[in-house]
């Protein structure tokens, strides 16, 4: 699986460390930045990010910044993205299950290191359930079509 992974400055540590990570579990990791610790704009990073995932360049995403709110909200502008804001294991095994998402938000200076892999696991190896699921999804993207987003 390919996994898009970007951040913003102050979500730098734990974006290294989730790539090295998903590389150690055989994941391919396309880095969409920032790399420096200098003050960015993570719309500049989460962006090209969620562009990826949506065109399907890469199955899912990861966004990393202080909280996570600001990276979920710039993914979730881009069409047929669906980037949950999660900060704990249950939240992302079911916005796998009951919403498809296909992108995660994680705050580093929310969430711990060692406990934002097990949300990362999560994410990640948790499938969509379908169902009556999928009508609520197909939801989402009707609304994005009437907005021309």
């Amino acid at each position: 699986m390919k996994i898009a992974l970007a951040c913003d400055h102050g979500g730098l540590n734990l974006k290294n460390k989730i790539g090295a990570y998903l590389k150690e579990k055989n994941y391919e990791v396309i880095d969409f930045g920032t790399d420096a610790f200098d003050s960015c704009d993570y719309p500049d990073y989460a962006l090209p990010a969620a562009e990826a995932v949506a065109n399907g360049e890469c199955e899912r995403g990861i966004l990393v910044c202080s909280t996570g709110i600001g990276v979920s909200i710039v993914a979730n502008k881009v069409p047929g993205v669906r980037c949950a804001h999660c900060h704990d294991v249950y939240c992302a095994e079911f916005t796998r299950r009951h919403n498809n998402a296909n992108m995660l938000a994680l705050g580093e200076k929310v969430v711990g290191e060692g406990y934002a892999m097990f949300i990362v696991d999560a994410f990640l190896s948790t499938d969509f359930e379908g169902g009556r699921h999928s009508r609520r999804v197909d939801k989402i993207a009707a609304i994005e079509k009437k907005y021309g987003k």
